[in-house]
């Protein structure tokens, strides 16, 4: 069959170094177009499309008459769209997008908070509908093999039993991410513990599944260092549907490092990572300890891929639905609300796995 003609939405960080890489990979899809905010930054990003596809047409607010976002999406010989913008500003591409029929592969989170969130998975169902677009969030760690097959070992395991998330590191004020703008002064909650944490929920989703499922958090948040308002820093203390707690502490803003994902069963432990999965099989001494190394890679490959297949399948792929995004962004936002009202428990209800 005829490659899926997309257009690529956005021309930042991530879309030069690793979007579009993803793109030209696939042998599913074929880019058409690329849209930016400044036509530089779409001839930027344009020059790592120019050998692969030299006719590649490029789109911006400041090109003129007949080049802005509505005019790309008239255009009927694309099929679809591939969106990294900031946070705040997604969620009306998405929906201008989707009214004009195209399929959406968007960068996570789904939206700057749940009530967005909800509402545009609202708009979706209805003018999918018709259309039978298929809106996918790009949240490459479900596409990152340690988070899979840690998720297959805990099955094994039994019952969870207790579960620890450790994610401590400093952002700083050198790191290319934090250098642009929107994030340097967050218009969104949370700041990078939003727009990177909810990898990390994500993950941590996936290794507990839809069994374990988190019903209510006390958490307490705190600014420790100035630079990355509004807060930097969560202890979380989180019950499984089953009554089971664990931890989530996480931080961007301490000289604190870890990054520890570690889920006790009664049968043994997993301790993951994307890349690694150490299994203890057995209890105390006598437990045989598995080490599963994977080739390490970003998952962005595997998430366009995954996103075009569904497309010729006719379905989405369950692991980029909106409804799996605003779970993880759920997830989250419950931690910062309950930090906000000084550890005040809150439930959740968007938890699901479908």
């Amino acid at each position: 069959m005829a490659p899926l003609r997309i257009a690529i939405i956005g021309g930042g960080i991530f879309v030069k170094e690793q979007h579009i890489p993803a793109a030209l990979a696939c042998s599913l899809i074929e880019v058409k177009a690329l849209w930016s905010r400044s036509l530089k930054t779409a001839e930027d990003a344009a020059k790592l499309v120019k050998d692969s596809v030299p006719d590649v047409e490029l789109y911006s607010s400041d090109s003129g008459s007949g080049k802005s976002y509505d005019d790309l999406l008239k255009r009927a010989d694309i099929d679809g769209v591939v969106l990294a913008l900031p946070i705040v500003d997604q969620p009306k591409f998405i929906e201008k997008a989707l009214a004009a029929g195209k399929h959406v592969l968007a960068e996570k989170p789904i939206a700057p908070d749940v009530a967005s969130a909800v509402k545009l998975i609202e708009y979706y169902k209805k003018v999918s509908a018709e259309s039978k677009a298929i809106f996918a969030i790009a949240e490459n760690f479900r596409f990152n093999q340690g988070w899979t097959y840690g998720a297959e070992q805990i099955k094994k395991l039994g019952k969870v039993t207790g579960f620890v998330v450790r994610m401590n590191s400093m952002m700083q004020t050198s790191n290319k991410y934090y250098n642009t703008p929107w994030r340097t002064k967050p218009e969104y909650q949370g700041g990078f513990l939003l727009d990177g944490g909810v990898h990390f929920t994500a993950a941590i989703r996936k290794l507990l599944g839809s069994e374990n499922a988190v019903e209510s958090l006390i958490a307490q948040t705190s600014l420790v260092s100035s630079h990355l308002p509004p807060v930097d820093s969560i202890n979380a203390v989180l019950k499984l549907k089953s009554g089971v707690v664990g931890s989530y502490i996480a931080s961007v803003g301490t000289t604190l490092q870890a990054f520890e994902f570690h889920v006790a069963c009664e049968g043994g432990f997993v301790k993951a990572e994307s890349s690694k999965v150490v299994t203890g099989r057995g209890v105390g001494d006598s437990a045989q300890i598995e080490e599963k190394v994977f080739e390490r890679t970003s998952g962005v490959k595997e998430e366009v891929q995954a996103w075009a297949e569904s497309i010729v399948a006719g379905r989405p792929n369950p692991e980029q639905t909106p409804e799996m995004a605003l779970g993880d962004l759920e997830l989250l936002e419950k931690m910062l609300t309950s930090g906000d009202q000084d550890g005040a428990r809150q439930k959740l209800q968007y938890q699901h796995f479908s």
